[in-house]
């Protein structure tokens, strides 16, 4: 009756090609709290692989390093609005 329906790829734009950890060599800490912000949305979310562009191993790094900080109040939990 209707067309048939293909699954589309979906295509992110403005998602960077390459690990931010991996081209400036370096490795993930809990207190350069200036980089673990750039990985949070403005609500004090971790933002995903599929959108921050980094390898597994820096993202799996990176998210503890976010909950340790948040542990040690260095990090908020929750964005308050």
């Amino acid at each position: 009756m209707g067309k048939d329906r293909r699954p589309r790829k979906r295509i992110l734009k403005g998602v960077p090609k390459k690990c931010f950890f991996c081209e400036e060599k370096k490795t993930p800490s809990f207190e350069d709290v200036a980089t673990l912000q750039r990985f949070l949305t403005e609500r004090g979310k971790i933002i995903p692989r599929s959108r921050n562009g980094l390898c597994a191993k820096h993202q799996k790094e990176i998210t503890k390093n976010i909950k340790y900080a948040r542990h040690l109040a260095l990090v908020p939990f929750v964005a308050r609005g």
